[in-house]
């Protein structure tokens, strides 16, 4: 599935990163701490957190994850937005909670 496919599917709001929506998604990952993102994340993955910081843009890019949700609708810096378009990497806010995401995805048979 291609993130502009989930974007429709899950209903997100596209808060950065347009330029990568064509990207493939083959997976999804929820966590929140970074270090643990990193050692466990797989490539072209769909990653939902509730981090909103720069540095999930560098986690992101680094893994070559997907698209990064941003989960219970919290806002995200004006900073990350800058580098995530700068790296094409498709951030999404969602108001929904990090499970009711995960088990959408899930039924998208994105798990």
């Amino acid at each position: 599935m291609k993130v502009r496919e989930l974007m429709d599917q899950l209903e997100l709001f596209l808060v950065a990163g347009a330029s990568g929506v064509d990207k493939e998604v083959k997976t999804a990952y929820m966590g929140d701490m970074l270090s643990w993102v990193m050692a466990n994340a797989q490539q072209n993955s769909a990653w939902i957190t509730i981090q909103s910081h720069i540095n999930i843009v560098a986690v992101a890019s680094l893994l070559n994850l997907s698209c990064i949700i941003v989960a219970e609708g919290a806002s995200v810096d004006e900073d990350t937005v800058e580098k995530a378009n700068e790296e094409g990497m498709p951030i999404f806010s969602s108001d929904l909670n990090s499970y009711r995401l995960a088990v959408k995805m899930a039924e998208l048979g994105i798990a």
